[in-house]
């Protein structure tokens, strides 16, 4: 409860106009350890919004377990939970033991202390790429067992660690009718392209390159049913991406140009730069 009294006097900061004292909305959120008692809803967008009545996936189940306990990341919306057990009973068939289940979302949704820019309305999580060997692992070992890169140092293409497995459970995840799609290196999605069968092809529309993800897959699932103020991404583009993901392992990996001018940062999040539910997310019981 003390984490809670704390957010009230910072909401009072906020709602008494101090403007100058605004906290950053991921104090807010960052450090309330329960959800709210409401309707499970996702209010807003993946990178900017809220999570109402989130369900905590539970540290270790029959095919996977969470890992980095100590985050209190493992929360989600419902439908999050669903498809991680879905997943998990794929990457059984597959070969492996279950799933190593990174960050999820907060117990309320909103922006991280650290990390992740998106997760914040309970419809994103991180799987690992190392196959588990075992479904009991100790807290201890939860806390300091690291994934694996599936890619090479020059991160043009993947190394040793990949393997069939890992094409057959990112196809089940690219399958399943909630994703709307799954951020990888674009080394990975250069050898699923390679891979694919015809029949699977169609599905790598939502397998989408981005930086980082090598030792993780970035599952985003569509807006649920009922979250009718949540805020879906715009659709990948027509097409199966295959003949665009040379950039990643080629012109995307080369220096920086030195006469670019610097990357603004962006401010940190507010509450007001949040939807308007979020106030009562934080203030429900």
């Amino acid at each position: 409860m003390r984490n809670l009294f704390q957010v009230v006097l910072l909401l009072g900061v906020v709602l008494a106009g101090a403007a100058s004292a605004t906290p950053a909305a991921k104090g807010l959120f960052g450090h309330i350890e329960l959800p709210s008692e409401q309707t499970p809803q996702s209010y807003g967008s993946y990178a900017k919004g809220c999570l109402a009545g989130a369900a905590q996936l539970s540290e270790t189940g029959t095919n996977w377990q969470t890992m980095r306990p100590s985050r209190n990341r493992n929360w989600g919306h419902p439908d999050m939970l669903a498809f991680i057990k879905r997943l998990s009973q794929n990457a059984k068939r597959a070969g492996w033991q279950g799933l190593y289940v990174g960050d999820m979302s907060q117990p309320r949704g909103g922006p991280m202390l650290t990390g992740h820019a998106s997760h914040q309305i309970g419809l994103d999580a991180d799987i690992w790429m190392l196959p588990p060997t075992r479904m009991n692992l100790t807290a201890s070992e939860r806390e300091n067992l690291s994934s694996v890169s599936v890619v090479s140092r020059d991160r043009k293409s993947v190394n040793d660690n990949w393997t069939a497995a890992h094409h057959e459970i990112l196809m089940a995840a690219l399958k399943d009718k909630s994703v709307a799609r799954i951020f990888v290196s674009g080394a990975i999605k250069l050898q699923m392209c390679e891979d694919a069968s015809p029949s699977e092809r169609p599905y790598l529309r939502k397998l989408r390159p981005w930086w980082g993800h090598t030792y993780h897959f970035h599952v985003r699932l569509n807006c649920p049913r009922g979250s009718t103020e949540c805020i879906e991404q715009v659709p990948p583009p027509a097409g199966d991406g295959c003949d665009s993901v040379e950039w990643w392992v080629t012109d995307a990996l080369l220096p920086p140009d030195p006469s670019a001018p610097p990357k603004v940062l962006k401010p940190e999040l507010v509450l007001a730069d949040l939807p308007n539910q979020c106030l009562g997310v934080l203030e429900s019981r």
